[in-house]
């Protein structure tokens, strides 16, 4: 699978974050759960941690299994 990427995320001034995802906004994070989120941007792998936070990182392969033959009911 390949690894996310295409994601960016800006801070606000009431402390929120939003997350964007080429260009569109994909989740906005506010009081503990952003700062629990900055923290593991800044210790981690950015474009992941954004991925997994927005619930956007199983896209890729979900519809070609779900063509596959096997798969097909």
């Amino acid at each position: 699978m390949p690894r996310p990427h295409g994601f960016t995320y800006e801070r606000r001034g009431d402390g929120s974050v939003v997350i964007t995802h080429r260009g569109r906004a994909a989740g906005t994070l506010r009081g503990a759960r952003a700062e629990k989120f900055l923290a593991e941007v800044e210790t981690g792998d950015a474009q992941l941690a954004m991925a997994r936070w927005t619930g956007a990182y199983r896209f890729g392969n979900e519809r070609t299994a779900k063509n596959h033959p096997r798969n097909r009911r």
